[in-house]
């Protein structure tokens, strides 16, 4: 029976079991996932002595790990477990230090600051440079500007002394 363009995967097609083959029983599936009432009686009687025992049943849950970590016992020596602090335990006044980078960090952002309010001011050598610089280009602006005008006022005498 051709189902279209595609063929279908080799590893079958799922059969569901209609609920007139689950009321007789004649299900091709396997029953095992129904627990028998003996069984459910057994795993109540031992959740009941797991509470009773309480605290050690407790730890042993709290203690659960995943994989083979269960299985092994690691005593790692840096291996630090978080703590964790309640609201009313939390210091509020203690203040807390700063790592070795930020301090530095903070020390290089007040410096670059400093240094930017000196250049503005013009104190520090490179604004000095500069604002010699500013002065040396002015003076020569000044000084073309002055060589265009005696140029273009020679021209125009020429023109005049041309035309007569």
């Amino acid at each position: 029976m051709g189902r279209g363009k595609f063929k279908g995967k080799p590893t079958g097609h799922r059969q569901f079991s209609t609920p007139e083959e689950m009321l007789s029983g004649s299900s091709s599936r396997p029953r095992t996932f129904k627990k028998n009432k003996d069984e459910v009686e057994a795993e109540e009687s031992r959740e009941e002595s797991e509470e009773e025992s309480g605290e050690e049943s407790d730890d042993e849950q709290n203690d659960k790990r995943k994989g083979t970590q269960g299985l092994i016992e690691i005593e790692n020596p840096n291996l630090v477990k978080p703590k964790t602090l309640k609201a009313k335990d939390v210091d509020i006044g203690k203040t807390t230090e700063l790592s070795r980078r930020e301090r530095e960090e903070i020390e290089n952002q007040k410096a670059r600051e400093r240094y930017m309010r000196l250049q503005e001011q013009g104190k520090t050598e490179e604004a000095r440079k500069d604002l010699d610089r500013l002065t040396l280009i002015r003076q020569q602006r000044a000084e073309a500007a002055k060589k265009r005008e005696e140029e273009k006022a020679a021209k125009e005498q020429k023109k005049v002394e041309a035309r007569k």
